[in-house]
């Protein structure tokens, strides 16, 4: 890491971190570090089982996934990527209570018609579901666990939300939402980051490319303009909420925004805007044992190089 990258991310940590912080947090490791290949390696997605301790990192280039624990400072390769189950690339990842990991494949279905676009894994890595949404052109961005089991993925190219859910082994994916005509589709990345809104009544979905967050009904479907009153989002690409707080990371932006959720995922209004290390573009968080596990994409190098890391924020609410 150059001076210029550390200096930043201490100053940074240093902004970030509320008062009070005990030994124990200090003790913790600060970057954790992540496997990749010779040729570069980029990243994006990131989920957390708070049961095991264990953090899961997809890779873009090649789709591998990548796991870690919480007190060790070094991820290992847990999921083959390079075709493996018809991965080649791989974006969101998140964790159910039963310790299940699923993968958005972001453009792996385009790229490679006819493969799937998302998987399901057990805690072991044995494939559960390797599914296609039926949808053409669908980029698979990221995902969140509903309150009633199943996984929600956002489409970047078209203004949907697919379910994935299990029943008696069996596996499905519907296309739960589609907001045509309610939310245009531009150039770049639309749908993008997911959360559940506090009173986990709707989804709350990131629109990136113009900076606006929407509403998903989860009884209706129906997609609702969150009021965020004059909040610069644009580029906003990870959600994380715990409470009323909604943290955004702007990747190519490099800010972290803390946002005051509203219960009922209506309105949003902006605590902070906080400069992030200007040497990384992140993109999407976890929030696990009070700080945000933050990936380094990398996106920003036309050829990667290491350090691959996931970095820590310690968040002000």
């Amino acid at each position: 890491m150059s001076v210029r990258s550390l200096s930043a991310t201490l100053a940074l940590s240093a902004t970030l971190l509320g008062a009070g912080a005990s030994t124990a947090f200090a003790a913790r490791p600060t970057t954790y570090e992540l496997p990749g290949d010779a040729g570069g390696s980029k990243f994006e997605g990131i989920g957390y089982d708070a049961r095991t301790k264990n953090y899961y990192v997809s890779e873009t280039t090649g789709g591998e996934i990548h796991r870690g624990l919480l007190r060790s400072g070094d991820a290992v390769e847990w999921l083959k990527g390079d075709g493996t189950d018809g991965r080649w690339t791989a974006r969101g990842v998140n964790v159910d209570s039963q310790g299940r990991v699923y993968v958005a494949g972001g453009p792996n279905g385009i790229d490679h018609p006819g493969a799937p676009d998302l998987w399901v894994y057990d805690r072991d890595g044995q494939l559960l579901a390797a599914l296609r949404t039926g949808v053409p052109n669908a980029f698979l961005n990221d995902l969140v666990i509903g309150p009633d089991g199943a996984a929600y993925f956002t489409n970047s190219n078209a203004p949907q939300i697919f379910r994935v859910a299990e029943q008696h082994g069996r596996w499905t994916v519907t296309t739960w939402a589609d907001a045509t005509g309610t939310i245009g589709t531009t150039t770049g990345f639309n749908l993008g980051g997911i959360v559940l809104s506090p009173d986990r009544r709707a989804l709350v979905v990131a629109q990136g490319n113009v900076g606006k967050l929407w509403r998903f009904d989860l009884r209706t479907a129906k997609a609702t303009t969150i009021d965020t009153g004059r909040a610069d989002l644009v580029n906003a690409d990870g959600l994380v909420q715990q409470g009323d707080s909604l943290w955004v990371v702007r990747n190519f932006s490099k800010v972290l925004s803390t946002l005051r959720l509203s219960a009922d995922g209506w309105t949003a209004r902006l605590v902070s805007a906080t400069p992030t290390d200007p040497d990384r573009v992140l993109t999407t968080a976890k929030l696990a044992q009070g700080r945000l596990l933050v990936v380094d994409s990398k996106f920003d190098e036309a050829t990667a190089v290491p350090p691959y890391q996931v970095i820590t924020l310690n968040p002000r609410r």
